[in-house]
């Protein structure tokens, strides 16, 4: 009867840790699951895709123009007087980070105000971001595509002056891997450091 009950129980233990490995592994499926800190499940399928702008030397682009590079991509406009600031100055040093430690990276910034961003104006608020960024802007309709794109949102605050309204909008940063695509979210709380390892961790399994 010992023997039984000490066989049971050593059964129990195989089954649990068996269990406990088949819910925890890594999923096949994904390639980057090690890589992964959010909880995006079959959301990376639905997020991205076709997409057609105008870059900030007034040229009509598409996806496979603008993500010839791993790329850290931000919906924001010029005018935001602080979160856009922030936010990419956070991202353009994680690509320092990338750059100084060899990985090809640039990013990038689409804005959700076509009205006031025209190509110009983004080349000069990207030219003062980073050396590697890229601005687009387009025609609201290309700009709201591209956001339902990568479910993103944005909308214009009400104000009575047409030239000094402020824009409420998402503050995730995306990367964009060539031909793979969208891979992983970045919240605003995430650090440089940890953004750059992250990045490395789906670019070196990607290839």
């Amino acid at each position: 009867m010992r023997n039984a009950i000490a066989a049971i129980a050593a059964l129990g233990v195989v089954v649990l840790v068996g269990a406990t490995w088949w819910f925890t592994r890594p999923s096949s499926d994904d390639p980057f699951a090690q890589c992964r800190e959010t909880q995006i499940g079959t959301g990376v399928a639905s997020i991205g895709g076709p997409l057609s702008l105008i870059d900030e030397n007034g040229q009509q682009v598409t996806e496979a123009e603008m993500f010839t590079k791993p790329t850290l991509l931000y919906f924001g406009y010029t005018f935001c007087p602080d979160v856009c600031p922030q936010d990419n100055a956070r991202n353009a040093e994680a690509l320092d980070i990338l750059l100084n430690d060899g990985y090809d990276m640039q990013m990038s910034f689409i804005s959700v105000d076509p009205e006031r961003d025209d190509p110009e104006r983004l080349r000069d608020f990207t030219d003062y971001l980073h050396p590697q960024a890229l601005g687009y802007t387009g025609t609201m309709e290309q700009i709201q595509a591209a956001s339902r794109a990568y479910k993103t949102y944005f909308k214009k605050e009400e104000n009575p002056d047409p030239d000094f309204y402020l824009i409420d909008h998402s503050t995730f940063t995306y990367l964009v891997l060539p031909e793979t695509g969208f891979v992983e979210f970045f919240k605003r709380d995430t650090l440089p450091q940890n953004m750059a390892d992250r990045v490395k961790c789906f670019i070196d399994n990607a290839n």
